[in-house]
């Protein structure tokens, strides 16, 4: 039981700004087997946005509450997985081969892909949480379960990832080397459950039986990604899960909308 409680605080000290217990020491080897916790701090960071997503609504309107949201979803990682999305938009915007690909994702500083790219995926995830606050904003179990059920699903997609494909990069100062030795099944499972469950809850919740099929459009998006990342750098990177992770998001939400107008 402690060594799985050192794997999720592992988890928790890397993918987000949350402190971790003093008694948890870092160690690379730990955080490749706490990629099964990642939906789990979907839970967390979806929970931290849920909340202020319903706190600025109350205390202000429902568009100040969703960039709210928004920005404690971001503080709450560090914009982790944004940065990814922006670095993957920067490297295989600009970069013709495989070597100058992954030397622009590696560059600090953000260029007009990344820009462009980081706009126009927050401006979407804005205007579809608004669409769908406003089909459920008399319900806060609904809009709570909604955002951690997106944030765990989304989160699902990487560890996938991690457990099927080859890590790109050779060199070993990456940040995100030590999850790239591949996840074992028992990560997957662990995962599964823990990104499963949120999306059951919210649709038995929102008492729309076909809501469960939200999660097909991120899988396919995922596998469209991998086999992109895969053409053309044999793999993936850190930057890689990032972006999985945001698309996956903005697909989840997408296909509540769609569904939502149809059933």
């Amino acid at each position: 039981m402690k060594q799985q409680a050192t794997l999720f605080f592992t988890a928790l000290q890397f993918y987000t700004r949350f402190p971790a217990p003093r008694w948890v020491h870092y160690k690379p080897e730990n955080l490749n087997r706490a990629t099964g916790y990642l939906p789990l701090i979907g839970w967390i960071v979806g929970l931290v946005a849920g909340c202020s997503w319903l706190a600025g609504a109350y205390f202000t309107n429902l568009n100040i509450g969703l960039l709210l949201s928004m920005a404690a979803s971001v503080l709450a990682t560090g914009a982790f997985h944004e940065d990814g999305f922006a670095d993957v938009c920067d490297g295989f915007g600009g970069g013709w081969t495989k070597a100058k690909i992954l030397e622009i994702m590696k560059d600090s500083r953000i260029g007009t892909y990344g820009s462009v790219g980081l706009m126009l995926l927050l401006a979407f995830k804005f205007l579809l949480l608004q669409n769908l606050a406003l089909q459920c904003s008399d319900d806060f179990a609904i809009l709570i379960s909604l955002s951690i059920s997106a944030h765990a699903w989304s989160r699902l997609m990487p560890v996938f990832v991690i457990f099927t494909q080859p890590y790109a990069r050779s060199d070993q100062d990456s940040k995100a080397k030590p999850v790239g030795g591949g996840t074992g099944l028992d990560s997957i499972l662990t995962g599964s459950f823990f990104a499963l469950v949120p999306v059951l809850f919210f649709g038995w919740h929102s008492q729309s039986p076909l809501i469960f099929i939200c999660g097909i459009l991120p899988v396919i998006l995922t596998f469209a990604l991998v086999r992109y990342f895969t053409k053309w750098i044999g793999g993936y990177t850190g930057d890689c899960l990032g972006a999985i992770q945001q698309v996956s998001e903005v697909a989840f939400y997408f296909s509540i909308t769609v569904l939502w107008k149809f059933i």
